[in-house]
């Protein structure tokens, strides 16, 4: 996968969780995982890749949180659209 893409899990209508795939080789799987604060935690695969975010209460994340993540691990920001499938419900 070369581009992020975010998977949202609604209940209710409303998004209740949320993971941000991110650039990732073929076949590489969670090996850690890391809370980074109440509302996210990053996946990281054996070679201490960042591959994904967990948004476990996605209503209190912001895209500026995230981009400060993925800044930290070389990995480029999304914008505001990227997180539009959480705003929509």
């Amino acid at each position: 996968m070369k581009e992020p893409h975010l998977q949202v899990t609604y209940r209710r209508g409303k998004a209740e969780v949320a993971y941000l795939y991110l650039p990732r080789q073929h076949g590489e799987k969670v090996h850690r995982s890391e809370r980074v604060e109440p509302e996210m935690v990053l996946d990281f695969s054996e070679a201490g890749t960042l591959i994904g975010i967990e948004l476990v209460d996605p209503k209190f994340v912001s895209v500026e949180a995230i981009n400060k993540v993925l800044e930290k691990h070389g990995l480029s920001p999304i914008s505001e659209g990227d997180l539009g499938p959480l705003r929509a419900a």
